[in-house]
C-alpha cells in the first residue's frame, strides 16, 4: 500500500472517533460538532466519482451505528460526495494549475478554501438537519441549529486542516 492510503485510512479512522465523542456535545442545546465531514473534504479532486460517493457511504454509514442516527448521515454524506466536484469547480475552476490535487489552506489559499469548506459544511448541515426534523414546523429552531453547527464545524475543520497539513515553509 502506499503512503497516502494508509494516510487516508488512518484519517478515516480518527474521523470516526473523533465524531463518536462529539456526538455527546451539543453546546447551548443548538450546535453539534459534525468534523467527520473533514475525510469527505479531504479527498483529493482527481479521485474518480464512484470512490469518492462509496467512502462518502461508508464514512456516514459507520458514523449512523455509533450514532443510532438510521441512516441520515449516510445519506447526508452521499449527497455531499456527489456534490463535492461541482462545489469544488465553483471556487476552484482550473484544478489543472494545482500541484497539490488533496483540498487544503496550503493547496488553495485561504480564501478559496475557507469558502470550499464553508459551503460543503453548511450543505451537509442543511441536508441533515432537515432530515432529521422532517417538518419545518419549528422553522426558527432548525435554522438555528443549521447555522450554529454550520460555523462550529466549519472552525474545528480548520484545526484539523492545520494540524493535518505538511507545512512547507522553512524556518529560519
Amino acid at each position: 500500500m502506499t503512503r497516502t492510503v494508509i494516510q487516508y485510512i488512518v484519517l478515516f479512522i480518527v474521523m470516526v472517533l473523533v465524531q463518536v465523542i462529539c456526538n455527546r456535545i451539543c453546546l447551548f442545546n443548538v450546535a453539534v460538532p459534525l468534523v467527520f465531514i473533514f475525510f469527505i473534504l479531504r479527498l483529493p479532486v482527481n479521485l474518480s466519482t464512484n470512490w469518492v460517493l462509496t467512502l462518502s457511504f461508508v464514512i456516514g454509514l459507520i458514523v449512523d451505528i455509533f450514532s443510532n442516527t438510521q441512516g441520515m448521515n449516510a445519506l447526508s454524506c452521499t449527497i455531499l460526495g456527489g456534490l463535492r466536484k461541482p462545489i469544488f469547480s465553483l471556487y476552484c475552476p482550473r484544478e489543472d494549475d494545482m500541484s497539490n490535487p488533496i483540498p487544503s489552506i496550503n493547496s488553495l489559499g485561504v480564501g478559496v478554501f475557507v469558502k470550499y469548506v464553508f459551503t460543503m459544511t453548511m450543505l451537509f448541515c442543511v441536508l441533515t438537519f432537515v432530515i432529521q426534523s422532517f417538518t419545518f414546523f419549528n422553522f426558527q429552531l432548525t435554522l438555528l441549529r443549521i447555522v450554529c453547527s454550520g460555523v462550529l464545524t466549519s472552525v474545528l475543520i480548520f484545526g484539523f486542516d492545520s494540524l493535518t497539513s505538511a507545512h512547507r515553509e522553512k524556518r529560519l
